[in-house]
């Protein structure tokens, strides 16, 4: 099997931020063309994400657009739909995180699109789902850690909410946006059709929040208080050690034996209130106590080699510097150097799925905004005359270095 199963897949891109190119990244990981739109003022991620040398590309934008092609269009010029038209024509997926709103001003869902490219998988990932009253609102990741009841949880832990730092929610619906795609087009190879397809942020976030917590309120009548007290207790946290701190799990009841023995607790293991899962459920503030407690006469690394011994589930609690320089993450090429056709030399973040042991290529570099529009317009089928025509009327752009010299594309 290929490390790259959707190669002559073409993917058409009009998302922004994270969401959306969170879900086609993993597409082009994949293998598939995908080609993103950006406005002429560009995706708001190139600037969002932190500085660059050229000030063009933020890291952030580089690590969520790597392999995709670039155009710039303004969509709200009529001679852009002709070239959307043609996109859509060759297109098998098309992507957007645009409001439904706004994406049927400009023609572009799926049943004003269905009739005349009927094979077309067609996603939008919207903030909320249809027939409730939050349909249509914007939605950003920090809102939707609030309304999920992420934030809270931090509330119900830790006296105060919190937002996890890291945009969980537009990672985790852009990966569930990514796999909804590769099911439609499965289903697309056993029926012939397209598929419109919906991925509301704020339904997957609480469900998974839901999955998690409802807990003892799934039945009727409720058998306790909704939220899982092992993940909500205040002293399930990474524990304290000589010099550093470790994460570490004992959840059978082998591994907590293993845990016990390992860290001269073996009188423990018999005790009522820690013999079987059940039991440290029952009592998961005691368990967590004697836990946070037993690491701080060694060091991290001491403590890891005597756990890796034991098999007990246990790992270094990194720093996001420390993380760097891992060593499996370093011995299996997670980060590697490329050069960029703008930034110079760039660390990439490679595929992590493996594909009967094969690891997809990196890809090229995330390109700066309109770098393609020349040549893929061309494959369209537009003359050199009909792009110059495009660029003079204000409907397309090419790539223009910082201070605006002449176009450099592709």
């Amino acid at each position: 099997m290929s490390a790259t199963p959707l190669s002559g897949i073409r993917v058409l891109d009009l998302t922004s931020v994270v969401v959306g190119p969170a879900c086609t990244v993993r597409l082009a990981n994949y293998g598939a063309d995908v080609v993103k739109v950006e406005s002429f003022e560009g995706d708001q991620m190139r600037a969002l994400g932190g500085p660059s040398p050229t000030g063009e590309h933020s890291g952030s934008y580089l690590h969520f657009n790597g392999g995709k092609r670039s155009i710039c269009l303004n969509l709200k010029q009529p001679a852009a739909r002709r070239i959307v038209s043609r996109l859509l024509d060759v297109a098998d997926v098309f992507v957007s995180n645009m409001r439904p709103d706004a994406l049927a001003r400009l023609g572009l869902d799926a049943d004003c699109l269905r009739d005349e490219h009927p094979r077309l998988v067609h996603c939008t990932i919207t903030g909320f789902g249809p027939g409730g009253p939050y349909r249509g609102r914007a939605a950003y990741d920090s809102a939707l850690q609030g309304a999920s009841g992420i934030a809270g949880l931090f509330n119900r832990r830790d006296g105060d909410p919190k937002y996890v730092p890291l945009l969980i929610c537009d990672h985790v619906v852009g990966e569930i946006a990514a796999g909804a795609i590769l099911s439609a087009l499965f289903e697309r190879e056993r029926t012939g059709r397209g598929t419109k397809l919906e991925i509301p942020m704020y339904e997957t976030m609480a469900a998974f929040v839901l999955q998690e917590h409802l807990g003892p309120k799934t039945f009727e009548p409720a058998l306790g208080a909704v939220g899982d007290s092992r993940v909500l207790n205040p002293d399930n946290r990474p524990l304290q050690t000589a010099d550093g701190w470790i994460s570490l799990t004992a959840n059978t009841d082998a591994q907590t034996r293993a845990f016990l023995k390992a860290i001269g607790r073996e009188d423990a293991i018999d005790d009522p209130r820690f013999r079987t899962t059940a039991d440290r459920y029952r009592h998961v503030g005691e368990w967590f106590a004697l836990r946070n407690d037993a690491l701080k006469a060694r060091t991290t690394a001491e403590w890891l080699e005597l756990f890796a011994a034991y098999d007990v589930p246990a790992m270094p609690c990194h720093t996001l510097e420390t993380l760097l320089d891992d060593p499996h993450l370093t011995a299996v090429g997670i980060l590697g150097d490329m050069v960029h056709p703008t930034e110079g030399r760039i660390r990439g973040i490679r595929p992590t799925i493996l594909n009967d042991d094969a690891v997809a290529p990196a890809g090229r570099a995330a390109r700066p905004i309109g770098w393609d529009t020349r040549s893929v317009l061309s494959e369209l089928g537009f003359s050199a005359g009909d792009i110059q025509e495009f660029l003079k009327a204000g409907v397309a752009r090419v790539y223009e270095p910082a201070g605006g010299a002449a176009g450099m594309v592709s």
